[in-house]
């Protein structure tokens, strides 16, 4: 992601990467060491994105959104606000009702997190993205507090019912972000 927001040009077309990590901590620029609460044998990577600590895992699908904003004649909390709609309409799709909370960026589902934002800007590029959680096993999460919210509670979606696996979840992600990001 580095790399390619570091050499793009004012031609380079945006790209979408969607993925699955293996069990990973990641920890934004301002993350404190404090939001890890237990010790684990799951490394910690520091990164540059914003945000404080989350999990990634089997299960979840991560989307790197690398979009040239000058392009889209928008903002980065334009960006975010376009980015979490894509998710709120994944999830419409299933017949599951989520929403933003105020201050903290992610979707919620009765006050748990479903899905992470974390991103960077260079030169008016974003990279890094968004987490989703699908059908994973949650119990990492028990070790930090989420974003950097003591107590926060975390749910994919599998526990509402909706019977996607990553991959399709992921197909759907990648078509509404593509409608929202692009609309």
């Amino acid at each position: 992601m580095q790399d390619f927001t570091a050499r793009r040009t004012a031609d380079t077309p945006d790209e979408l990467w969607l993925l699955e990590h293996p069990p990973v901590y990641t920890q934004g620029q301002a993350g404190r060491a404090e939001h890890l609460i237990a010790a684990t044998d799951i490394p910690v990577v520091p990164i540059d994105r914003g945000g404080q600590i989350t999990y990634h895992g089997p299960g979840q699908v991560v989307a790197y959104v690398l979009v040239d904003l000058r392009r889209r004649g928008y903002g980065i909390r334009e960006l975010v606000a376009r980015m979490e709609q894509a998710v709120i309409n994944v999830l419409a799709a299933q017949g599951v009702t989520a929403a933003r909370l105020v201050g903290a960026p992610g979707i919620y589902i009765d006050g748990a997190k479903i899905a992470a934002l974390g991103l960077r800007v260079k030169h008016g590029c974003t990279y890094h993205g968004l987490a989703f959680n699908v059908d994973m096993d949650l119990a990492p999460f028990a070790a930090i507090n989420p974003c950097g919210y003591a107590g926060m509670p975390v749910m994919q979606c599998r526990d509402l019912g909706v019977k996607l696996s990553p991959p399709q979840a992921g197909q759907a992600l990648a078509r509404a972000l593509l409608d929202t990001i692009y609309s």
